[in-house]
């Protein structure tokens, strides 16, 4: 991590044709941004609604100076792209191919003994983010739960933290980063 980074946090979750939503997921976001840092992706049972099909969840960093309704309308593009209808008043609780949350904006170091509980109450997601800012601060994290491998172009995602770069001169994605059995 560069000296000081400031961002946002967004937690993304997939439960309709999770594994292809979610490559999708992450190749659009780098089609707007250079860089991404992820935690590992985990399959959570749904919460809050009644659905048979687990999600794919995974917490992602993104540096970027963009103000939170620039950010907040890529989000609901990617979603409407894939499929989830922004105006059906029951969008919470169904199964939806793409869900985007900004979680908060956040600044690394002042904000690196961050709490997950402080950043959300989808209390699903603090493992994730703790990994994640974990990562983010080079700081040893033990995860228990085992990461979904996620295959997107040629390289693979979601066994553990990791950054994915955009090369901007052949839109290729490649990974420059991958946390150690930490």
């Amino acid at each position: 991590m560069s000296n000081s980074q400031s961002g946002y946090l967004l937690g993304i979750g997939s439960n309709i044709d999770p594994y292809d939503n979610i490559q999708e997921i992450i190749s659009s976001l780098l089609d707007y941004y250079p860089q991404l840092s992820l935690s590992r992706v985990l399959s959570i049972p749904p919460i809050g609604m009644n659905s048979t099909r687990d999600f794919l969840n995974v917490a992602i960093f993104i540096e970027t100076d963009d103000k939170t309704d620039k950010l907040k309308q890529i989000c609901n593009a990617i979603e409407i792209k894939l499929g989830r209808n922004r105006n059906d008043p029951n969008r919470k609780t169904k199964d939806r191919p793409a869900d985007l949350d900004i979680l908060t904006d956040i600044k690394f170091p002042d904000d690196a003994q961050r709490a997950a509980h402080t950043i959300t109450d989808e209390y699903f997601l603090y493992p994730l983010l703790d990994e994640l800012i974990a990562y983010l601060n080079q700081v040893p994290f033990n995860l228990k739960q085992a990461g979904v491998e996620i295959s997107l172009d040629n390289l693979t995602f979601g066994q553990t933290a990791t950054t994915i770069n955009r090369d901007a001169g052949t839109s290729d994605k490649r990974v420059i980063e991958q946390a150690l059995n930490r």
